[in-house]
């Protein structure tokens, strides 16, 4: 058999290999229809008038060049040879072969000129049609696909709204939503009857911001298609940052003619919940447990409903009945139950149903919640030991545990522990605020004013915003009445960036005591009082009024806080100071 025999054999079986080879999955993940491809594409190609191209070396180096790196796994090669086979021989087969590699290979540039030649080539294969808008859209060219799109739509009318939203997908994925917006205004203008023409304009308009745009076009949807459920949820969704009620009437008008439509009803029940409407959403997820008893997801929302309407007795009940199902998380519901039970003021019930949570996703605060029940006991050890047992996941989650045990610690008198407990955390994390704070705070208890200070300043230094230690360390100054501008001025910023917080505006009022100026400290120390009647703050505002003369408010300001707090023994301290 001569060489040129060869030739002639093989260039038909390679043409046939390109007309049925599959275009790869990469495809469909593009937005591409590519229902009945390859067998589409085969048949079209035998219909095609081929050109006749003569089988020269440089040809047949080329095939077998692309086959070989394919097998070999250098696809961007393969894509390199058949690219130049497409342009050599404009064999529509090879054109189609020559952009799947290139899409494949992920060479987009290359990709779009074989899906254009191809294109060109074969006009009526849609999957080319269809691979070429795609990349052009993806790739943000909009005008040069815009006589694609135009000319798709054209072609296939029956299946405009399908495309539409195929376009849509495609241009969620522009960066410029205003560009985007505008192109599909003008490509959507001639299909007013087609309901997804307008989803798609609206969901670009709510992309780019054109609230009002999104909402006129998505009630045309509405309109055109009443039935169809995706675009009166988006009509709602629309609505209901603005006019709630409105689409909260949308969505039961819909339900009213469709009561069949679990989704709607679902996110009806949603939305009642988002608004607050807790006894109407409570009866929409009954409607739909009622016709699927076994959805414990459904019942373990309502129990959750009754919860938060304040009726313990059947939320607790619902909460038992999905614990029996077995299907939701038992961790969740001990949790709620323990939850439950705190509401019932019945701690004992409420620490037992936080002991069961010992796995899933509320463990940590399961162990925050059992260690404050064993402390208002009195159980000190064990609440430690409950957070210890806390699984934190992260830096702040352990820091929130060391504070909590110092704050016991703080409470049961046991400063120095606090203070260790929290000096040793300061070791692992030495710039944390939170940390540096009450590891100051827990100094002051100590009586070690110089440590004090410098915790404080280092805080201060990592955050010099920080109100909380401004005011701490400038009231520190007054109080002990010792460099008394440094204290005034860290209270006076403190004031400036928590004008409304009382503790601060005491400072303010004690720093101008201190200071001398009566009339300026009492006007602070009054506005305090009237928004937190504390017994320090009375023991300040009844000090000043006493030095300024007034001794009969100001006993009067002590008699009636110590009424209201017995156990203030700073307050007491103050009184028999004046009034031995």
């Amino acid at each position: 058999m001569t060489s040129l025999h060869y030739k002639i054999i093989l260039f038909p079986l390679l043409l046939s290999a390109c007309a049925h080879a599959p275009l790869g999955g990469n495809a469909a993940k593009s937005g591409a229809d590519t229902r009945g491809g390859a067998s589409e594409n085969t048949q079209a190609s035998s219909q095609l008038p081929l050109p006749n191209v003569a089988l020269d070396e440089r040809v047949l180096y080329e095939f077998l060049l692309g086959d070989i790196a394919l097998q070999r796994g250098r696809p961007e090669l393969a894509a390199q040879a058949y690219w130049y086979l497409a342009k050599t021989t404009r064999d529509p087969r090879v054109a189609r072969r020559a952009a799947q590699l290139a899409f494949e290979s992920r060479q987009m540039d290359k990709s779009l000129e074989a899906f254009t030649l191809w294109q060109e080539l074969e006009p009526s294969a849609p999957l080319a049609k269809q691979m070429l808008v795609s990349l052009l859209l993806s790739g943000g060219k909009l005008q040069e696909a815009r006589p694609h799109v135009e000319g798709w739509l054209a072609t296939d009318p029956k299946n405009a709204g399908h495309i539409f939203m195929q376009i849509y997908s495609l241009l969620m994925r522009a960066p410029n939503k205003t560009g985007a917006l505008d192109w599909l205004v003008d490509v959507a203008r001639p299909y007013p009857k087609v309901a997804e023409a307008h989803w798609a304009v609206a969901q670009i308009a709510a992309a780019a911001n054109n609230k009002e745009l999104a909402l006129a076009e998505i009630h045309q949807a509405v309109q055109l298609r009443p039935k169809w459920d995706m675009a009166v949820v988006f009509e709602a969704q629309l609505l209901m940052p603005a006019e709630p009620k409105k689409a909260l009437e949308l969505l039961r008008n819909f339900l009213s003619s469709h009561p069949s439509n679990k989704e709607i009803r679902l996110f009806y029940a949603r939305a009642l919940l988002e608004q607050k409407f807790y006894g109407e959403s409570r009866a929409q997820f009954q409607q739909l447990l009622a016709a699927n008893q076994e959805n414990v997801e459904l019942a373990f929302a309502i129990a959750l409903l009754s919860l938060q309407m304040g009726e313990l007795d059947r939320a607790e009940k619902e909460l038992q009945e999905t614990l029996s199902k077995g299907k939701k998380d038992a961790g969740t519901v001990h949790y709620y139950l323990a939850q439950l039970n705190e509401a019932k003021k019945d701690d004992v019930a409420a620490l037992a149903q936080y002991r069961q949570v010992q796995d899933g996703e509320y463990v940590y605060a399961a162990r925050l919640r059992e260690a404050y029940l064993l402390n208002k006991a009195g159980k000190i050890n064990e609440a430690r030991i409950a957070l210890k047992n806390a699984p934190a996941a992260s830096n702040q989650q352990r820091v929130t545990v060391i504070l909590i045990e110092a704050q016991i610690l703080r409470e049961a008198k046991q400063f120095d522990t606090s203070y260790k407990l929290l000096a040793e955390a300061l070791e692992k994390l030495p710039n944390h605020p939170q940390l540096l704070f009450e590891a100051a705070m827990a100094a002051d208890k100590l009586g070690k004013p110089e440590l004090f200070e410098q915790l404080l300043r280092k805080l201060l230094q990592v955050a010099p915003e920080h109100t909380q230690a401004n005011n701490a360390l400038g009231y520190s100054f007054l109080e002990r009445n010792v460099r008394l501008e440094e204290g005034m001025q860290l209270v006076e910023k403190a004031y400036q960036l928590a004008p409304d917080d009382a503790a601060i505006t005491d400072s303010m009022g004690w720093g101008y005591y201190r200071l001398g100026k009566l009339d300026k400290s009492l006007e602070f120390l009054r506005r305090a009082f009237a928004t937190t009647p504390d017994p320090e703050i009375a023991a300040h505002l009844g000090e000043v009024l006493w030095v300024q003369g007034n001794k009969d408010e100001a006993r009067k300001i002590w008699q009636d806080t110590l009424k209201t707090h017995p156990d203030s023994e700073s307050l007491r301290a103050l009184i028999k100071k004046f009034i031995p």
